[in-house]
């Protein structure tokens, strides 16, 4: 989900602020690389950006949760020099790894905070970070020596390594999108191994949900519901993964002819769609009115149009962690849960 929240630093302070940054090379001391880390050329496109690395970063900076996870599942908290913006609760099995790594910000990082870190590198999820009153825009930073990745599936029509574009006749999804980012970052610092094995991992998982779809009856409808603020939802429109998810297992978005990501929407227009059932993104760790799947749910039937919905009436819901319906590492984790509640709601035979 893309919110703002405005630092307003101004470009001169950027550019001062960051006149100690640099990209550097690594001898490999200390690496988490597949193999005995030495000086190598590495060239990545990052969302039509090109990126040119003479050795692994050895000060990366996380600008949100989805980052900082990727980062540590391919064991490189070691290359760390800071994390931010986290929504939720580290994942258990990142825990051990997280500690280790110093906290920048609980929120967006601003410029002034991310030239505390010295990084000499900087990632990601979504472009809407790297803006003139957040951390600098892409260009700024790279004029300072700060190259900058942006996950692929944020910028499908840019030449991520060939990410975006038709290969073999077929579109890329977004799944082979954020596939490509952890290959993409497996090469930037020297563990391709780990990327692919996680690519194989993840792969195997959606393999397995997508073997779902020939045993769900019909094409029901969905509603991906991530945040209420006030009384105003957001629902996953076309282009946000959950859209992908929802072919994948043999439903349909509701409001997939919304091109946006998370586009907001009235009570009204969800009844209009009159949706089989209703995934809530449980966001309650967050801890903004309206994030958790309890204040999703009063919400819901509280509302006189919605409360005689028959997805309502009849308790259609599928709970799952609001970041999982954000591309990220833990994505395909959403995957087992939808199809389990599919089923549960009488869905798949």
């Amino acid at each position: 989900m893309r919110h703002r929240h405005p630092a307003r630093v101004g470009i001169a302070a950027l550019a001062l602020a960051l006149t100690a940054v640099g990209c550097s090379s690594s001898d490999g001391s200390g690496s988490a690389s597949d193999d005995k880390a030495s000086a190598r050329e590495t060239n990545v496109t990052s969302c039509g950006r090109k990126l040119s690395f003479d050795g692994p970063p050895e000060r990366a900076v996380a600008l949100d949760q989805s980052s900082t996870e990727v980062l540590l599942e391919l064991g490189l908290q070691d290359r760390m020099a800071g994390t931010s913006n986290l929504k939720t609760k580290i994942a258990p099995e990142y825990k051990s790894a997280y500690d280790k790594v110093k906290v920048l910000s609980p929120k967006i990082l601003t410029s002034e905070q991310l030239r505390a870190a010295t990084p000499d590198f900087a990632l990601g999820g979504f472009t809407d970070y790297f803006t003139k009153d957040r951390v600098g825009t892409r260009e700024e930073l790279a004029d300072l020596d700060l190259p900058t990745f942006v996950s692929a599936v944020d910028c499908p029509k840019q030449n991520a390594s060939g990410a975006g574009k038709k290969a073999a006749g077929k579109t890329k999804s977004p799944f082979d999108l954020l596939f490509q980012d952890y290959e993409d970052l497996g090469r930037i610092f020297g563990v391709e191994k780990r990327a692919a094995k996680l690519v194989k991992d993840q792969r195997a998982t959606l393999t397995k949900a997508a073997k779902t779809a020939d045993r769900v009856k019909g094409e029901p409808s969905v509603v991906w519901l991530y945040s209420v603020y006030g009384d105003t939802p957001y629902v996953a429109g076309r282009s946000a993964i959950p859209s992908e998810m929802s072919r994948t297992v043999g439903a349909k978005n509701a409001f997939d002819d919304l091109d946006e990501d998370w586009p907001t929407v009235t009570w009204e227009q969800i009844a209009e769609r009159d949706p089989d059932f209703i995934v809530i993104g449980d966001l309650s760790e967050r801890g903004k009115p309206g994030d958790s799947a309890a204040d999703k749910l009063k919400a819901i039937r509280a509302n006189p149009v919605m409360s005689k919905l028959a997805a309502v009436e009849k308790k259609r819901f599928i709970t799952i962690p609001g970041t999982e319906m954000d591309p990220s590492v833990r994505t395909v984790s959403a995957l087992p849960r939808l199809t389990a509640g599919m089923k549960d709601l009488g869905y798949v035979r």
